[in-house]
């Protein structure tokens, strides 16, 4: 059985609810309910799993935090413009996001690159801090670049950040989208089965990056304490004579 209570505390804290690493106000999940999203890992369907993490996950959100739900191909087959704000981002949004994504259909293709930035847009990224997580088992089917347009949001952005989980992809098919998260600073990860996808959520959500700690500024050297030295010369030669010099201090003996 899948380690759900593990993977309720990732997705938490990459929603940036119990860690400062990733802090955000305002977040949007953007769930891929393609057909594919019917095929099955260890026996269960994928859509199985996504729902009851979900419904899971959003028990445990604070009421303040302004969560909204984002999903495509729920509602037509073959179309890249089935993209849908389901829920917008609004504080004590958890019980309506999971009846939303209990109520899914999966159905068609995998516009993720539109719905990642129709997502960042809902949450006014070019204006304030936002952070999408990004939860799919597909690739790019619409003929968008994720690598392009993380570039874009990233340079347009004012402190935005994707997350991109990697549910049932190849290693391949996982290298299409990691980029997304990559370019703006977020993380991917990658899980094969149901126990990786529970360590990629705790590993990406729980284990947060930290800032790096400043290193301790370095101490001032203790001055030296040296014994008195003195010099012995004759107080006059005549000129172009030599002189006779003695020096009485440390390393002399």
């Amino acid at each position: 059985m899948l380690r759900i209570s593990t993977a309720f505390a990732g997705l938490v804290a990459l929603l940036g609810l119990t860690s400062p690493g990733i802090a955000a106000d305002r977040a949007i999940i953007v769930l891929d309910a393609s057909g594919s999203m019917w095929g099955q890992i260890e026996g269960r369907p994928k859509l199985e799993i996504a729902r009851e993490t979900l419904r899971k996950v959003l028990g445990d959100v604070p009421a303040g935090l302004e969560l909204g739900l984002m999903a495509y191909g729920h509602r037509q087959k073959g179309v890249c413009t089935d993209i849908e704000l389901v829920v917008p981002p609004a504080a004590g949004s958890a019980s309506a996001i999971a009846a939303a994504a209990d109520g899914l259909r999966f159905l068609g293709k995998t516009p993720l690159s539109e719905a990642v930035k129709q997502a960042a847009e809902a949450l006014r990224y070019t204006e304030d801090k936002a952070t999408v997580i990004l939860i799919t088992d597909g690739i790019e089917t619409c003929n968008a670049d994720p690598c392009a347009l993380g570039t874009e949001l990233e340079n347009s952005g004012v402190d935005f950040t994707t997350h991109v989980v990697g549910f049932g992809l190849s290693r391949e098919e996982g290298r299409q989208v990691a980029c997304l998260a990559e370019e703006t600073g977020g993380r991917y990860i990658q899980a094969g089965n149901e126990a990786e996808l529970t360590d990629a959520l705790t590993e990406t959500v729980v284990v947060v990056p930290e800032d790096p700690a400043k290193p301790a500024p370095e101490a001032k050297p203790e001055p030296v304490v040296l014994p008195d030295a003195t010099v012995t010369a004759p107080e006059t030669a005549p000129i172009g004579s030599g002189i006779s010099v003695a020096w009485t201090g440390p390393g002399t003996g």
